[in-house]
């Protein structure tokens, strides 16, 4: 009976995750989703975070990554089963990041293609980035 529990369970979270990937646009962010963005502090302080993302970096400057941090900062920032959105510089790194989160990991996420850059020549409000004490 547990095995049978188990296993609708894990169909049900297989059937409810969801990857898209599509450019920022002003209806999405009118739409109140919670955007996450995964750069380095170093990209933030350059050219600042779309208004109201969170940043949460993942790959650092070296290219490494450490998936568990970045699921346990993810995981206090996005309710589970939430549908948010990921933004990186150019849409690379969250293209790779948004596969694997809804397609392995049962998240509901939207890559946004492009990333900054794109959002910069759409004019999407930009706001500094300020590190937290």
């Amino acid at each position: 009976m547990n095995k049978w529990l188990l296993s609708l369970l894990l169909a049900t979270t297989a059937l409810m995750a969801d990857y898209t990937a599509q450019p920022i646009d002003q209806k999405l962010l009118d739409s109140k989703i919670k955007i996450i963005d995964i750069r380095t502090p170093s990209e933030w302080k350059t050219t600042g975070l779309v208004k109201g993302s969170i940043p949460i970096m993942f790959f650092d400057e070296r290219g490494n990554y450490n998936l568990e941090a970045f699921l346990g900062e993810l995981n206090k920032k996005i309710p589970q089963g939430e549908r948010f959105a990921i933004i990186c510089n150019s849409g690379s790194r969250s293209k790779m990041l948004g596969t694997h989160l809804g397609q392995k990991m049962g998240y509901n996420v939207i890559d946004l293609q492009g990333g900054i850059q794109y959002a910069i020549s759409k004019k999407i409000p930009i706001e500094p980035y300020k590190p937290k004490p």
